[in-house]
């Protein structure tokens, strides 16, 4: 046996050969070539007039339509979640009366276009004249003449709103059947009455599943609030019609209230994304960090320590 023949050998080292990834290469070339194509057109094309869209941008008809647009999406949202959650309590109810209710009305919602709807509520004065409060059946107590009773802002909020319920019932159902039914069963137990169990076991548990969802429908909400223009009510998209009705700038106006949406929608993704960061606290052991988190991390290695140079 030779001397130290029962050492162990030291292994050559490995050959590493880097992952060539020539697909992710090419993807990238061809979003650059595209991104410099888009960002050309934008500089250079004189049709997109924007200079028009900077005179135009902050005057007080679009910042009132701004301002109608957010209000009317805000008071458009509660009217469909609190109907929403009303809606999702009768689906689950074990009354088939109220089951069925809540069916039929979600099934007519959900099965007509939105900007009909619109139009139906501001047009109800043509099928009821007159609309009034009394005996069902009886003499009325109070009445009113349905074109003055129901305005632009009431036509399209009914229209947003009543609509909206039915997206959020089936979206609050879909929540609350994510709760184990051994939440019910043991607040049961205890107690608790249903309605007790709902506001406060299931419905808490049943936010990470609601939220998202609803954040995308508030979104969705925002952008749909455009179609009220045809009742017609002065929000953004009115205001910007009659700015380009009188320019004739139809493109650049068009823009202009895009970049509107884009920066509303915006502000709103980030609130989303706080809400849900709130909700998913009990779900995840530690939660991931936010994107000025992980900003402020990367300065932070980079910044030099004291005495490093030294």
């Amino acid at each position: 046996m030779t001397e130290g023949s029962d050492v162990m050998a030291t292994p050559e080292p490995l050959k590493v050969v880097p992952l060539r990834h020539p697909g992710r290469w090419a993807a990238m070339a061809v979003i650059a070539v595209l991104l410099a194509m888009l960002v050309h057109a934008l500089a250079t094309n004189p049709r997109f007039n924007w200079p028009e869209q900077a005179k135009y941008g902050f005057t007080p008809a679009i910042r009132q339509g701004v301002l109608t647009t957010l209000w009317l999406t805000v008071a458009a949202m509660v009217v469909g979640v609190v109907l929403g959650v009303v809606l999702a309590v009768m689906r689950l109810s074990p009354n088939p009366v109220l089951r069925n209710a809540a069916w039929i009305y979600i099934w007519v919602f959900r099965g007509t276009p939105v900007l009909v709807q619109i139009l139906v509520w501001a047009s109800l004065g043509a099928l009821f004249p007159r609309l009034g409060l009394g005996i069902p059946f009886g003499p009325q107590f109070v009445e009113a003449d349905t074109f003055s009773l129901i305005s632009g802002f009431s036509a399209a909020l009914l229209g947003l709103g009543l609509n909206e319920a039915a997206y959020m019932a089936e979206i609050v159902r879909a929540g609350l059947l994510s709760v184990n039914e051994g939440q019910w069963e043991a607040a049961g137990a205890l107690g608790m009455r249903r309605s007790q169990i709902l506001r406060r076991v299931v419905l808490p548990q049943a936010m990470r599943v609601i939220v998202p969802p609803t954040g995308n429908e508030t979104i969705s909400m925002l952008k749909t609030t455009s179609l009220v223009a045809y009742v017609p009510f002065a929000e953004l998209l009115f205001q910007t019609q009659a700015i380009y009705a009188k320019t004739y700038q139809v493109i650049p106006m068009l823009l202009m209230a895009s970049l509107w949406y884009l920066a509303m929608t915006s502000v709103l993704m980030i609130v989303q994304y706080y809400i849900e960061r709130y909700y998913a606290r009990g779900s995840v052991r530690q939660l991931p960090p936010t994107p000025w988190q992980r900003v402020r991390a990367r300065l932070e290695r980079r910044r030099p320590r004291v005495g490093e140079h030294s």
